[in-house]
This record gives structure tokens, sequence and C-alpha cells, in this order.
């Protein structure tokens, strides 16, 4: 009998994620895929990604609609409300024999604390990280004990998870899935992604993606507006802008790049969505990365690619030494980190790094071990596993 694997998901980067799993469940004889979309993927205001979703050829068994149309504190704990109730009315019909989550935003948690009532067992990818900075730390531990199947990114990652209780026999370290994208792709070269872009071909290429730092209240003005005095600074670098998640206070900076955009319009350019394929061509194209995104940290050793991480929203993240760590939000600090990022020498120092995330094999690993362990009452029954000293 093929086992109903339900798998959610509700932003684009997460999708990204997931695409490799999804692409191999789908053509998996052992396996009957259950597609759930919510979040911003439904959304207009975040480039109703759901088609990127169907033009790859996913049947999406059920749409969890969440999403209000706000940014505020209260908006998003109403929308974790009505995801609960959606996820429930899904699982009710579809009942599927185990749930796979990836990551760290309040739709997952929704996600998951529904599926608790219906003894539904829990695999989780990438347990056991730390961004310190955001909601999504206190939200990620929350799933990782909702969960009894922990796919974790680095050995680090695992002893984390295990350290929390969890059984280690449950525990696997299987790397980054997004990483296998990186193999699987045939990434557009510079001249192509240039062409597909509208960007000129002289210039070299910087990319930001700056999100809310959602522990912190009222500060996405101020923040936006010195990472964004600072790249004025840099007049050789055509600098293509990624729109932040749905989280508090987003539209703050969605707004500010708008608004840049309009004001520099030979000089940048503002997207909603890339799409997988022109992500990682630009990552793989750029000359640098600019903001406070996990990507740049996850996939950014991949390509060698420097890294301007701002503030502490990846606080407590690994990182490969690409990365330039500017905890100040102030124009000469951001100023500063560019112009190194820039340099030759940091550059040539990056040659040969090894990505602590993997090397892009995690996915047939991760269904191997969803298609053999043992989905009984052993593992739905948990049991808090004590670290002897």
């Amino acid at each position: 009998m093929k086992r109903k694997i339900c798998i959610i998901t509700g932003t684009r980067a997460e999708y990204g994620a997931l695409k490799p799993l999804l692409d191999k469940i789908k053509n998996d004889s052992c396996f009957s895929l259950q597609l759930i979309v919510t979040g911003m993927h439904l959304s207009t205001e975040f480039g109703l990604t759901v088609k990127e979703i169907e033009k790859d050829g996913f049947h999406i068994t059920e749409k969890v609609e969440m999403l209000l149309s706000s940014d505020t504190e209260f908006a998003i704990a109403c929308s974790m409300g009505l995801g609960m109730i959606g996820f429930a009315k899904a699982y009710e019909r579809l009942k599927p024999d185990i749930l796979l989550v990836l990551g760290d935003r309040f739709e997952m948690l929704s996600a998951v604390s529904s599926a608790f009532p219906f003894r539904i067992p829990v695999a989780h990818i990438h347990g056991g990280e730390a961004t310190e900075g955001i909601i999504d730390e206190l939200i990620r531990h929350a799933i990782t004990k909702m969960s009894h199947i922990h796919f974790t990114a680095t050995e680090k990652y695992k002893n984390r998870v295990i350290q929390m209780g969890e059984q280690p026999e449950n525990v696997f370290c299987f790397g980054a899935p997004q990483l296998d994208n990186i193999c699987n792709f045939n990434l557009m070269n510079a001249e192509e992604l240039k062409n597909e872009l509208g960007i000129p071909v002289e210039k070299e290429i910087g990319v930001v993606t700056y999100h809310p730092v959602t522990l912190e209240k009222s500060t996405a003005e101020m923040q936006i507006t010195e990472l964004l005095e600072a790249i004025k600074h840099f007049k050789e670098i055509y600098w293509v802008f990624t729109f932040p998640n749905a989280d508090t206070e987003g539209r703050v900076i969605i707004e500010k790049l708008n608004n840049f955009v309009k004001d520099f319009p030979e000089r940048c350019k503002a997207y909603i969505s890339l799409g997988q394929l022109r992500y990682l061509s630009l990552l793989k194209n750029a000359s640098l990365m600019v903001g406070n995104s996990s990507s740049g940290l996850i996939e950014g050793p991949s390509f060698e690619l420097p890294v301007v991480n701002i503030g502490d929203r990846q606080r407590g993240r690994i990182r490969a030494k690409n990365v330039i760590d500017v905890l100040e939000y102030r124009k000469e600090a951001l100023i500063n980190a560019i112009h190194k990022a820039l340099s030759t020498n940091f550059r040539r120092s990056l040659k040969g790094i090894k990505n602590p995330f993997g090397e892009g094999k995690t996915s047939q690993k991760i269904i191997e071990k969803l298609k053999t362990i043992q989905l009984d009452e052993n593992l739905i029954k948990k049991s808090f596993y004590e670290i002897l000293r």
C-alpha cells in the first residue's frame, strides 16, 4: 500500500527547498503525494506563486486560505488561527499517513498544531537551527517538539535536536534539501541572466533580500532606510531586490523598495518572486548579496558568493567564511562591509570553500528514510531522551 505523504508549502523560498523532494515523491511508486498550498502562495500581493507550483506540474490537493491582508501582530495571530481551522478540515478529508514540513514560519506552526489531535506523525526539516532575532526561533523549536522524525542540515543541529529530548534514532543529518536544486537545475550564465532580467551587460550584479526582524518592534523602516542609503553609494552595481515574506512590518520594506526603484530605475529592479531557476542563477552570477536572508548562509557558500549579513536575524546560524556580519544598522558600516565584499582579496579567499549545509544530495536520503521508518504507536508516543552526564 502506498504511503500517503502530505507536504505543506506556504512561501516561495520554502517551496524551492521542497521541490527536489516533491519531484522524487511524485514519481515514486511507494508514495501518494498530498500537496497542501497555503500562505503567501495564495496571495496576489506576494505574486500568487501557486501558479508556479502548478506550472511545475504538481497537483494541488488542497488550498488553505489563512493570510490576512495586513502585516500587524494581530493579523499574523489571526492568520495562525484561520490556518489551524483550514488544516484540520484538510486532514479530516485527506487522512495522511505522515506530514512533512520544512522550517520555522507561523504557517507551519498552524499546520503541525492541527495535526497532533489526528495522531499524524510529523517529519520536520531544518530543526535545531538558531535565528535569535526573529520569532521563527521560537516556532522552529516548538515544531521540533511536536514532530516525530527530524531531518537536520548539520551535525550541530542534529545534536541540538537530541539535546531537546528527541530520540537519537529518529534524528537524521542529511543536509539542506534546497542545495539539491543547484545540482538539478541548468543554471543560466551571466549573459543569459542579464538578458532575461534586462540588466545592462556591463554592470556587476548585487542581490538584496531584507526581511523584518520580527522580535523587534517598529525597526523595519529605519533599518531598510540605512541599507538603501548605503546602496546608493555603489553606482557601478546593478541591484536586484527580492521582496520580504509576509511578516510583521514587511509592508514598510516593500514600500521603501518600490520607491527606491522609482527613484533609480536605471540602477535596480525589484521582484516579488523570481522562481528558483532565476534566483539561483542570480546567486551564481552576482558579485555579492546584501541583507539578512538565510539564503546567503545556506546557498551562498555553494557559489563562493560574498554576503553582507546585517543585524541579528541570522544570529546563531552556522555560517561559512563568505559571510561578513554587520551588526550596526548604519550607512557607514554597511558601505565598509560592501567594499570588503567586493574586494579582490576577499573574493579570492572564498575559492574552494566548503558549504557546511551539504553538497546537494539530501532529497534521496530523506525519501529512503520516509519509505522505511515505522509509522506506529512507538513513534507517536514520544518519550523524552535524557542525556546522561
